[in-house]
């Protein structure tokens, strides 16, 4: 009985071809940005991003925590008038306009759609990216509305609006000093619109990235991802906030 004892020829990895060249790689590069190719993994660095807004967000929201803890035991406490010796409550009640606040917050909810919209589009151009980048395929010149400009529009007119509220206050002499209700209205409001401000920041710098910087489509994509999901907390916490100082009010 014969057997057939096949001849495989067994090269070390570690040397070269014989014209010299180094062997192929496979998978993904070492540092956790590159890919096997060399180029950017923005998955992953979509990941990264997504955590550390998932960890600022956390800060902002323990923040709100210890307003609201504090609002609701100083409007329980009692202050001490030292000149009679007696307690009394110094809660003013708190009068807002709150038809105005209610177009803010039609505002703001309609600017959160439109933030929205602009991820998808920019997620959908993202996927798309791959197929446009072979030769000889076209997918038509379809030009994407606006999103991200409507929603920094929105956003400032949203702001302008806030700006009015803290006006009307100040003719019904509502101040920051008026009392500790007062204080406590402008220091929720004022925390919130500064927040919102540096989510128009980075509005105009996703913008930006597409028509200043003509950065790859999935940079862009990382930006206004995380734009988009930072906008609707803001959002979110912009209706807890009138729904606390409906309850405090």
């Amino acid at each position: 009985m014969s057997t057939v004892a096949p001849n495989f020829a067994v090269k070390d990895p570690r040397a070269g071809d014989a014209g010299g060249g180094a062997p192929p790689s496979f998978g993904g590069g070492g540092d956790g940005d590159s890919g096997g190719n060399g180029g950017f993994d923005y998955g992953e660095r979509l990941r990264r991003a997504r955590l550390g807004l998932v960890l600022g967000l956390t800060a902002v929201i323990m923040l709100f925590v210890g307003f609201t803890s504090a609002l609701l035991v100083r409007k329980g406490l009692p202050s001490f008038d030292a000149q009679t010796n007696t307690y009394s409550r110094d809660w003013v009640a708190i009068n807002l306009p709150w038809t105005l606040l209610l177009v803010n917050t039609a505002v703001l909810l309609f600017s959160s759609l439109t933030m929205e919209f602009a991820r998808r589009g920019i997620a959908r151009q993202a996927a798309l990216a791959p197929v446009k980048s072979i030769p000889g395929v076209t997918l038509g010149d379809e030009k994407p509305f606006p999103w991200l400009g409507s929603t920094v529009i929105l956003g400032l007119g949203f702001l302008a609006g806030q700006l009015l509220v803290w006006r009307i206050l100040h003719e019904r002499h509502f101040f920051v000093n008026t009392g500790p209700s007062s204080s406590f209205a402008y220091l929720l409001f004022a925390t919130h619109a500064l927040h919102l401000a540096g989510g128009v920041i980075a509005l105009l710098y996703a913008a930006s990235t597409s028509w200043l910087l003509h950065k790859p489509v999935e940079a862009q994509r990382i930006v206004v991802d995380i734009t988009a999901w930072y906008w609707h907390f803001m959002a979110l916490l912009w209706i807890y906030i009138l729904v606390l100082l409906m309850i405090v009010r």
